[in-house]
């Protein structure tokens, strides 16, 4: 009998929430790691249960398909509906049901707050293949590993980024030899991921980068990535026109970056350069906010004529005592100095989003109010981000002394739709007021 390859089957579960809305979103980490499995010889299965939209706009983000659950019992009390986003349960049951016995089952995690989906998944997949370990790694099972390995009922919590790693636990547990033995594989080592297991791409996500220099006090990048590594610029070209020119021809990318401005001599200039250069026609994204100080005449000159359509700005606060306290990215004239190269070089106000946080371990409802202000007066779109605290940064102690919520040992009272550092001087009415004024 012919010796079969050991079989992976890969999981990324469905998001449950109060909200959601596909901005680009794709498992960009399982996806290199399906890639990584397939060139040592394992045999994959992938099931994305996000991968599923029911109205998609002219740059491929849009909506999810929504069906209304049960509100998880921390969450009753939360005046709003609760669903799970993405394929129907019958459709992911029926591709468990087609596909051959995995050897090993591997889930990943994205926020906090969305891991009732993920213990969803997990029993689902138990009780398909009883005897299959399953591991569980990403966002969550890093930000909440006690929780994970307490409440998923995983064999294994996968602690950590690096993909060599996940790859050795992989072949340990299945005795297979390794192809790939680096012990430490470079951001440029990696194969592009593995977006040809989907039967439709209407986007892909990229990466130039991995890890963030700053410190910003809300952010996890520095826990979750702890150094800062970029890719060759070149390499970056070659895989963008992979995907916009080959059999593929995807028409949108967004960049997955936490940093993607960060000395733009080195890294940005010459991959716009290069993409203009070379013809690339495609309509680039920036959801993750770019760094504000970065942007001179130059970089928003290669932004406009490069294709990037979604220009988000990480602005948060207008307040100069706040921008120094959490981390000192940006200040208010390097703003203004940004959008003025911006509209000087074809982009309307309208076109320049800019986050402004709310809902901060004690901030006033009058410091967002003054920052949606400056940023209508300097001639750009305000969009609200409301605070979510997330375990391991330099807020979250702040956070949960502010919060009437169990942020500690309940990760659902993590999630920004019920605000969880709300208080006197910011309510949730403070910001449906917000909300509805920045509607008109």
């Amino acid at each position: 009998m012919k010796h079969q390859e050991p079989h992976i089957l890969l999981i990324n579960p469905w998001i449950t929430d109060f909200a959601a809305y596909n901005f680009w979103i794709k498992p960009l980490g399982l996806l290199y790691i399906v890639s990584l499995l397939k060139g040592n010889g394992f045999r994959v299965t992938l099931i994305d249960c996000l991968d599923f939209q029911i109205k998609t706009k002219k740059y491929g983000d849009g909506n999810f398909l929504k069906t209304e659950i049960e509100k998880p019992l921390p969450v009753k009390s939360i005046p709003r509906k609760f669903s799970q986003y993405g394929i129907p349960e019958e459709i992911m049951l029926k591709r468990l049901s087609n596909i051959e016995e995995p050897d090993l089952i591997c889930v990943s995690s994205g926020m906090t707050y969305w891991y009732p989906g993920v213990f969803k998944v997990i029993e689902i997949a138990r009780k398909f293949f009883k005897k299959a370990p399953i591991i569980l790694g990403g966002i969550y099972a890093n930000l909440c590993y006690e929780h994970a390995k307490e409440h998923s009922g995983v064999d294994i919590v996968f602690k950590g980024s690096r993909e060599s790693e996940i790859l050795k636990l992989i072949s340990d547990l299945t005795h297979k030899e390794l192809i790939t033995h680096n012990s430490k594989l470079s951001i440029d080592d990696l194969p592009y991921p593995c977006f040809d297991l989907y039967p439709q791409l209407n986007y892909v996500c990229i990466t130039t980068s991995r890890g963030c220099p700053f410190k910003c006090t809300y952010c996890a990048s520095p826990f979750l990535s702890n150094s800062f590594s970029r890719r060759d610029p070149l390499n970056v070209v070659k895989e963008i026109e992979y995907w916009t020119t080959t059999r593929y021809q995807v028409n949108n990318i967004a960049f997955y970056d936490d940093a993607l401005l960060i000395e733009p001599l080195k890294h940005f200039i010459p991959i716009m350069k290069e993409i203009i250069r070379r013809g690339i026609h495609c309509n680039f994204h920036t959801p993750n906010a770019l760094h504000i100080k970065e942007i001179d005449e130059e970089v928003a000159d290669l932004l406009f004529r490069g294709g990037v359509k979604t220009v988000r700005l990480g602005l948060e606060t207008s307040n100069e005592t706040i921008q120094i306290a959490t981390g000192g990215k940006v200040d208010n004239q390097e703003f203004r100095q940004a959008i003025k190269s911006l509209k000087r070089v074809g982009y309307s106000g309208e076109e320049i989003g800019v986050y402004i946080m709310v809902g901060l371990p004690g901030q006033r409802v009058g410091e967002a109010e003054e920052s949606i202000a400056f940023v209508n007066e300097i001639g750009a779109r305000p969009i609200l981000v409301e605070y979510s605290p997330i375990p391991h940064t330099p807020l979250f102690e702040k956070a949960k002394k502010n919060s009437q919520f169990d942020l500690e040992n309940e990760p659902l009272f993590h999630n920004n739709t019920i605000l969880p550092c709300q208080g006197e001087g910011f309510t949730m009415e403070d910001l449906k007021r917000l909300k509805k004024k920045l509607r008109r």
